[in-house]
């Protein structure tokens, strides 16, 4: 039997299956708050049909939602698709991490990250990168209490917000410069943003460790994650599917 996780962010929606060892299958779609649950509850069963994927072969769903007008809906189209009520993520469940040090405002996925990280690396100190539509921060200490949150636009935010406020500068495919001197604007925007994002990442992990006068373990995870790990000098891990092993997390100690 197969646990279903759900992660729900604001460029993406992220179904995957877990059958107890591995992932089976992991299926993104675009996030669009104007979409219907019955809408969404189409592509979910286009999308598992085309894999042979049958609705007994689901026995647990987790949700994890960090967009208030779509959390509902998801959540019935869970059951409607599985016929299992689904778990929410929330700092009221047991996570494995201080409950007195979680934030009020703490998102799910994040709680999620610090969760699967502290589970992981129990002897350290770890900060999670995840980027995502904004670029987060998240740092849980050694003996499970959360730290705190950073928070800045995302890449792909960064380069949206310069081809919508400007005349002449193009949308980009961000990728790797060749030099920090660019000679066209798409060349331009990729030195900017993926160096200037690499030695933000670089700094925050410096400042942070400064903060609390001990050694961080870095993982980064997210959607552009591996496009950009190997310009971090302060990462040591990457690990694309950090965000839904801390639901599966989440669920089995729930």
């Amino acid at each position: 039997m197969m646990t279903a996780l759900v992660d729900v962010g604001n460029t993406n929606i992220v179904l995957a299956l877990h059958d107890g060892s591995s992932f089976v299958k992991s299926f993104r779609i675009h996030t669009d708050q104007k979409r219907t649950s019955d809408e969404y509850y189409a592509v979910f069963q286009s999308l598992l049909s085309s894999y042979g994927i049958e609705r007994g072969e689901v026995s647990k769903a987790v949700v994890s939602s960090v967009v208030p007008n779509l959390t509902r809906a998801i959540e019935k189209d869970m059951e409607k698709l599985f016929a299992v009520k689904p778990l929410q993520v929330s700092k009221e469940l047991e996570t494995g991490l201080e409950k007195s040090s979680i934030p009020p405002e703490l998102g799910s996925d994040l709680l999620a990250n610090l969760a699967y990280a502290h589970y992981n690396h129990k002897e350290r100190n770890v900060m999670v990168v995840d980027f995502g539509t904004a670029l987060t921060f998240s740092t849980v200490d050694r003996k499970g209490n959360v730290l705190g949150v950073a928070i800045t636009p995302g890449l792909v935010t960064a380069v949206n917000s310069l081809f919508g406020a400007t005349a002449q500068l193009p949308q980009v495919e961000l990728k790797i410069p060749s030099s920090a001197l660019g000679r066209d604007s798409q060349d331009s925007i990729r030195s900017g943003i993926m160096l200037g994002y690499a030695g933000l990442v670089d700094k925050m992990v410096e400042k942070t460790e400064k903060e609390i006068g001990e050694d961080l373990y870095v993982v980064a995870t997210g959607g552009l994650s591996s496009t950009i790990f190997p310009l971090l000098t302060k990462v040591n891990e990457i690990d694309p599917m950090h965000t839904l092993k801390g639901l599966l997390l989440i669920g089995s100690l729930n």
